[in-house]
């Protein structure tokens, strides 16, 4: 068996993933960040995007994730989120009308922190059908 590590995903409502990975790759502030076994400890601050998971037989999974944290020990991983996504359970046409009503929250321009949420909101449709794109292959 590969070196892993295990990787806990929880969102408010439920724990999304929970077992043992050979790999993780999540979108921080800065850029992605992956994430083997063996990893310096610290913590990550990540944006809306693509939680990808390589499991122990080296296959991989993909998820939308919002912006959340993760925690990175040698050998666990926690990351929370507010939302996690698997590609079958995305709605594709909701995620369109999120995507359109963000950008158009955008083109108002009102407070920064009306712009700020949209943006967000925006970054998270994005990706959610992103990866509901790659799952059915549009």
């Amino acid at each position: 068996m590969a070196a892993s590590f295990h990787l806990n995903v929880i969102t408010p409502k439920h724990t999304f993933f929970d077992q043992d990975v050979a790999m993780l790759v999540v979108e921080a502030e800065d850029g992605r960040v992956g994430i083997l076994p063996g990893h310096e400890p610290m913590v990550v601050s990540m944006v809306a995007g693509t939680l990808r998971i390589q499991l122990t037989d080296g296959s991989w999974k993909e998820a939308a994730a919002s912006a959340g944290f993760a925690t990175v020990l040698p050998d666990e991983v926690e990351v929370m989120l507010q939302t996690a996504e698997w590609p079958e359970d995305i709605d594709v046409n909701r995620a369109r009308e999120s995507m359109r009503l963000a950008e158009a929250r955008l083109r108002q321009r009102k407070s920064m922190q009306e712009y700020v949420l949209a943006r967000t909101m925006l970054a998270r449709a994005m990706a959610r059908l992103r990866i509901a794109s790659r799952s059915h292959g549009e």
